[in-house]
């Protein structure tokens, strides 16, 4: 028996499932991550911009290439581990090395990214960030740090993983450009684990950052959206008083509405995207399994007061777009409804105008068919008498009784001869 056929795709598809492997981090260590996006059109860029930006970094450490059109790449550059993935938006380069420096969040440690190879960058930084791995020591010298490191206001502090380590953030850019971090892990926790907090970490700033883009597409859109709001409430206004005529309001509908559906469509996949984006952040710091260190505010809660009002204000745009476009559409269809009451109105009574103009016709055809009896008899009692006047001279009649005894009957022969016409044309 002949052993069972696979589907084509059945190995990539199972080995997609392992493709992105958690990287394996030591305490202590140091973690530079920057991700990078183009500003238009970035899901339809390039890739293969992506990857020559990534062959040279590789090549100025003599790295081995990726495979072509590979989507993730991990090597050795330096002292530093190197993971490359290429995301649907962006690009990312997450750098680990063991060991930290003596000046906590040296911005001396980002130039492992050589700043002629950042200049060549096909996109722009959407996020870079640098983290501290440290073994975990008592309380009070992990408050003492967190208030060198930090700003006090904006700080997020969690025991995570079933208290194996304590994360913290305060989500601001520092002088140097970059986002901080600190990992403080406990002494049983594993490289894996560790690891795992870092990607998690990563994950959580871009995707908040990616999110933040619809918030700004959505605060630009707010003054536009207000003009609007308030155009078509005074074209319902005017649909109510009957000051405007309403094929003019119809026009100025028809157009709004048409700016309302342009703009929903040029923001749609940028909300879209800001949700999808939202649902990861969320996700990612749920997986954290956080629990309260020392009073500190935790990730979720940071989350609750700072982000979340933003992605609100993203869905209450984008609802209110959908609700001027449902306003403006049913707008319209009233308007129509309206107009072609109006036109009904005005053919009805062009219709009976027509009515009456027939009638008239009818009316003046009848008396024009008077009309030309009188004159066609006329001329055929004429003609007929100057026939019959010899036969008159015969018989000793005068010319006025013969032309009298043949009017009649002439009348009378003009007259069924043009009813007659009148049925063969009919």
């Amino acid at each position: 028996m002949p052993p069972i056929l696979d589907h084509p795709l059945r190995y990539d598809l199972a080995n997609e499932l392992h493709a992105r492997p958690f990287p394996t981090m030591q305490s202590p260590s140091t973690v530079i991550y920057l991700a990078v996006k183009q500003p238009n059109e970035a899901v339809h860029r390039d890739r293969a911009l992506d990857l020559q930006h990534l062959k040279a970094l590789l090549d100025r450490h003599g790295a081995a290439h990726p495979q072509p059109g590979a989507t993730h790449h991990s090597a050795q550059l330096g002292r530093y581990m190197l993971k490359w993935e290429q995301h649907t938006e962006f690009v990312s380069y997450t750098l680990s090395g063991e060991g930290i420096s003596k000046r906590a969040f040296d911005p001396a440690d980002f130039d492992v990214f050589p700043s002629d190879w950042l200049e060549q960058a096909p996109g722009q930084r959407v996020t870079s960030l640098m983290i501290r791995i440290l073994p975990r020591p008592e309380n009070k010298r992990i408050k003492a740090a967190l208030r060198d490191w930090f700003v006090p206001e904006s700080l997020a502090v969690a025991e995570v993983l079933d208290d194996s380590a304590v994360v913290a953030g305060d989500f601001r850019i520092d002088p140097a450009g970059h986002m901080r971090f600190a990992l403080f892990a406990n002494a049983a926790t594993g490289s894996q684990r560790i690891g795992r907090l870092v990607q998690r970490l990563c994950e959580v700033e871009t995707y908040r950052a990616m999110s933040m883009l619809g918030f700004s597409r959505a605060r630009g859109l707010n003054p536009d959206i207000g003009a609007l709001d308030s155009h078509l409430s005074e074209m319902m206004a005017e649909m109510t008083s009957d000051t405007v005529p309403a094929e003019q309001t119809l026009t100025q509908l028809l157009t709004v509405s048409a700016e309302l559906e342009a703009m929903a469509a040029r923001s749609a996949f940028r909300f879209g995207a800001t949700g999808a984006y939202e649902a990861l952040v969320n996700q990612r710091i749920s997986l954290l399994r956080e629990q309260r260190h020392e009073g500190f505010q935790t990730f979720t809660e940071f989350m609750l007061r700072r982000y979340e009002p933003a992605m609100r204000t993203v869905k209450s745009t984008e609802k209110r777009i959908a609700t001027l476009a449902d306003r403006a559409r049913r707008g319209g269809e009233l308007l129509r409804t309206r107009v072609d009451v109006e036109r009904s109105a005005q053919n009805q009574a062009l219709l009976a105008s027509m009515d009456r103009r027939a009638d008239l016709a009818l009316r003046l055809q009848h008396t024009v068919e008077g009309l030309s009896v009188v004159a066609i008899s006329y001329y055929a009692v004429s003609l007929a008498s100057y026939l019959a006047y010899p036969l008159a001279q015969a018989l000793g009649q005068s010319k006025g009784m013969t032309t009298a005894m043949i009017t009649l009957p002439v009348v009378g022969l003009v007259w069924w001869a043009i009813q007659r016409a009148k049925k063969k044309l009919s």
